[in-house]
C-alpha cells in the first residue's frame, strides 16, 4: 500500500508540466484543425506546441536535478509526449499536409514501441537511447516547421521542412527497428541464463 509520503511525492513541479503538456494535447489539436488557413493562428498554433514540447525537456532536467523523479512521472511523460506529438501528425495528415501512410507508420512505431518496452519489464529495462532522443528532436522540429506552413513556401525553406521531416521519419523507423533487436537479444539472453521474467518494473519510456 502506498504511503502518505509516496502519494505526497508525485506533486511536483515535473508531473505538473507533465500535466500540463497533457491538457495542451487538445488545445493544440482544435487550434490546428479550427484555424488551419488562417495565418496568425497557425503561428499562435505553433508556439503552443512549442512551449508545450518544451516542457519536455524542462521536466526531465528538473527531475533529475532535484531528485524527483516518480513512477507517475516515468510512464505519464512518455504518454504525453506521444500524444502531443501523434495529434500533430493526425491533424496535419486530416489537413491534407502530410501523407497519411507516413502518420500511420510513425504511430504505430510509437506505440507499439512502448507497449513493447512495457511488456520487456519482466526481463529487463530497455533503457531509452540516444537515437530515440534525437528522433523526439527531430519530430518536434520537423512538426514545427510544418505548423508554421513552411513545407509550402516556394523558396528553398520548403525544402528544408520536408527534409527534416523525412529524416525524422527515418529515425522513427531505424530507432524502432533497434529496439526490436534490442528486445529479442534481451530475451534470448534471459532465457539462455535461465532468468525468469519478473511481474513488473518501472522505467522511463522515451
Amino acid at each position: 500500500m502506498a504511503t502518505k509520503k509516496d502519494r505526497s511525492s508525485n506533486i511536483n513541479v515535473p508531473n505538473a508540466l507533465t500535466l500540463l503538456r497533457a491538457v495542451a494535447v487538445p488545445v493544440f489539436g482544435w487550434m490546428l484543425l479550427a484555424h488551419a488557413h488562417e495565418g496568425g493562428w497557425r503561428t499562435a498554433t505553433t508556439i503552443v506546441f512549442m512551449v508545450a514540447i518544451l516542457t519536455d525537456f524542462v521536466d526531465g532536467k528538473i527531475a533529475r536535478k532535484y531528485n524527483l523523479v516518480t513512477n507517475f512521472g516515468k510512464i505519464g511523460d512518455s504518454i504525453a509526449d506521444k500524444a502531443l506529438t501523434g495529434m500533430a501528425f493526425i491533424g496535419l495528415s486530416i489537413l491534407g499536409e502530410l501523407p497519411w501512410w507516413m502518420t500511420i507508420i510513425i504511430l504505430l512505431r510509437e506505440w507499439g514501441i512502448t507497449v513493447m518496452r512495457m511488456k520487456m519489464l519482466k526481463y529487463e529495462v530497455m533503457a531509452a537511447n540516444k537515437g530515440g532522443k534525437l528522433k523526439t528532436a527531430m519530430q518536434s522540429l520537423a512538426i514545427t516547421l510544418f505548423c508554421l506552413g513552411l513545407w509550402r513556401t516556394p523558396t528553398f525553406v520548403d525544402v528544408f521542412a520536408w527534409a527534416v521531416m523525412i529524416i525524422a521519419f527515418l529515425l522513427t523507423v531505424v530507432t524502432g527497428l533497434v529496439y526490436i533487436r534490442d528486445a529479442i537479444q534481451i530475451r534470448n539472453r534471459a532465457k539462455n541464463a535461465g532468468v525468469k521474467p519478473v511481474k513488473s518494473r518501472k522505467q522511463n519510456l522515451k
